[in-house]
């Protein structure tokens, strides 16, 4: 059945449930958004919702390093919506720093259209979550994000850092960029640190 008709056919009975629908279709296509990174076993790149997922149970995992105290539900809500963005805006290269400073303005273009398809108040409250990660400014927005920074992490190391050559990346880039990881996961830090020193002693990453 065609999308469009679902939802007209639910508008008919309750149009609250239409808008959830149109939704829920919506944020189907992040399933459609490639991400630079392969999977741990390099079969293929992942893609936008899987990382969100895969985020969520990162989280859970890593719950008990967390630097402050922290609300792990709100935790994962953060990291389920974090993305949605690239539904409209797609991934961009994390060590692309001037090409993620011009998709500013399209993310939170794509964050006004996307969270406003469902009703109030739910949609202000996603949309919350979603500004939430972007300032950074909760323990639960410092601990998602290190999150966010640790599993590419993992995923480069897991491919000998396949995706690291493939952008000439060097080590101070992957420090840098990672860093954040302290500030969430303070305790994870410096084993992230030395891993990432010892990618560029085998090879796997550049000096």
């Amino acid at each position: 059945m065609d999308p469009d008709k679902a939802v007209n056919l639910a508008a008919q009975v309750d149009p609250d449930l239409a808008d959830r629908i149109r939704f829920i279709y919506e944020i189907d296509r992040l399933k459609l958004v490639l991400r630079r990174n392969l999977l741990a076993d390099a079969t293929r790149n992942e893609n936008s919702a899987e990382h969100s997922w895969h985020l969520a149970m990162v989280a859970m995992a890593m719950a008990p390093h967390a630097a402050e105290p922290v609300d792990i539900e709100r935790v994962i809500r953060i990291l389920l919506v974090h993305d949605i963005v690239e539904v409209d805006a797609g991934d961009v290269d994390i060590y692309d720093v001037e090409g993620r400073k011009a998709k500013e303005a399209e993310e939170i273009a794509a964050a006004d259209r996307i969270f406003a398809l469902l009703p109030e108040p739910q949609a202000s409250e996603l949309r919350a979550l979603w500004d939430e990660y972007e300032a950074r400014a909760t323990p639960e927005a410092r601990f998602a994000y290190a999150c966010d920074r640790l599993q590419p992490l993992l995923l480069n190391l897991a491919t000998g850092g396949a995706t690291w050559h493939a952008r000439g990346v060097t080590s101070s880039q992957v420090k840098a960029i990672n860093g954040p990881l302290a500030e969430g996961l303070a305790g994870v830090w410096p084993v992230a640190e030395r891993l990432i020193d010892e990618s560029v002693a085998d090879g796997s990453l550049n000096p």
